[in-house]
């Protein structure tokens, strides 16, 4: 089997909720070992979450080791300092001062082990705001998403976990950086990522729009659309359509399909800009057109001319979805609670496959006694630890079905 691309890299992870746990779900799928970090004798605390945060634990943490310390103990810092001294990376996003508090804060974590690259993951990079608390909601009303998403006053929060999600990739970028960059120098370095700055990112075209228009951001809801047909189609059958047409290449394929020469001729039609400030009166055209037409012959019709469209999904309807199931994007994964689900897999293909981790979801502790070992611990020191409960290898019973509602 060819060997994936950060095999051999050891990670140790003190992680929770979405942006920690998704780093290292990352690196684990690149082929990372990753060893999660579990408190006893419950672990993570997203494991217990229910209702729309049921999914949390589920979503980004396949693919892990698990083992369950007490690090409320001498015995069981000493036993994570082990493991931190003999790993590549250690990932973080506990709240400002958690990980000192603990004794494993970045300073103490690199002078036992200088190669280790030392990522943390916060609310916000190093400035006036640093302490404070964040959230993907908190980032989202400040940096301008939620303004961008909603309605004219009433901002909007994203249906995802785009800042958290996001900045557990910037979070993967900095530490392949790093990883590069100790191979010249032989040392390691701490590397940040943030939800705040990730979602000013995420702001960069309207930031500079305004800078290149002079006039001010609106809400996608209400904002002047650029093109003349970038629309949410309320069709016959009672399902949306989303319908875009963005060059002159797509406006005439669209008028040679759909019978309108007339309109590849009038003066008014001319250009990208021209049809835009067209919308007033052709939109409507356009709409009565495809809304009369049924939905599957419209599709058909689209995708032979090569039109961007898109029916409007739910989450549980990609589990069904003909292209994922046809081209590896989902992984069958055991759920917490005994269930069999699907994950969405890494959203890229290396050297013409595409990334399908075999190991599933850890239980608490589950591997604790083979962490152990493989970190050079004895067969007495293993059970010594064990006999004190400093670690442990219980992993928690599944839920019932009816428990995980």
């Amino acid at each position: 089997m060819q060997a994936l691309p950060l095999s051999g890299l050891k990670v140790v992870e003190f992680t929770q909720m979405v942006m920690g746990p998704c780093c290292g779900l990352i690196l684990a799928d690149l082929g990372a070992e990753v060893i999660k970090i579990e408190p006893l004798p419950k672990g993570d605390r997203t494991r217990g979450l229910t209702g729309l945060a049921a999914g949390f634990f589920s979503a980004f943490n396949r693919n892990k080791r698990s083992i369950a310390v007490d690090m409320r103990s001498p015995e069981g810092l000493a036993t994570v300092h082990r493991l931190v001294a003999g790993a590549d990376i250690l990932v973080e996003n506990f709240r400002p001062g958690r990980m000192k508090s603990l004794g494993l804060d970045q300073l103490r974590m690199q002078a036992l082990n200088p190669r280790l690259i030392y990522c943390s993951l916060k609310g916000f990079l190093p400035g006036p705001y640093d302490n404070r608390s964040a959230l993907d909601e908190v980032v989202q009303m400040m940096g301008g998403l939620a303004y961008m998403t909603g309605l004219p006053g009433k901002p909007m929060r994203a249906g995802a976990s785009v800042n958290d999600i996001m900045g557990a990739m910037f979070g993967v970028i900095a530490i392949q950086g790093a990883v590069r960059e100790r191979e010249r120098t032989g040392r390691g370095q701490e590397v940040q990522a943030s939800l705040f700055e990730n979602n000013v990112f995420l702001m960069a075209q309207a930031m500079l729009g305004e800078a290149v228009s002079g006039e001010p951001s609106e809400p996608w809801s209400t904002k002047a659309k650029p093109w003349p047909v970038y629309d949410l189609f309320n069709m016959a059958d009672g399902t949306q359509l989303f319908v875009g047409i963005i060059g002159d290449d797509q406006w005439k394929d669209f008028c040679a399909e759909f019978e309108h020469p007339e309109w590849l001729a009038d003066p008014r039609l001319s250009t990208n800009n021209d049809r835009a400030a067209a919308r007033p009166w052709l939109l409507p055209i356009i709409t009565e057109m495809l809304t009369t037409l049924p939905t599957e012959a419209l599709v058909e019709r689209l995708d032979r001319i090569g039109l961007p469209f898109a029916p409007v999904a739910k989450p549980g309807d990609l589990n069904h979805d003909p292209h994922l199931l046809a081209s590896g994007g989902l992984i069958d994964i055991t759920l917490p609670n005994g269930v069999p689900g699907k994950a969405p897999a890494l959203p890229v293909m290396m050297d013409g496959r595409r990334l399908l981790p075999t190991a599933g979801l850890p239980g608490v502790g589950e591997h604790t006694r083979d962490i152990l070992t493989g970190y050079g611990f004895s067969t007495t020191e293993v059970e010594a630890l064990f006999a004190s409960g400093t670690v442990g290898d219980r992993p928690v019973p599944p839920r019932r079905r009816e428990d995980a509602a």
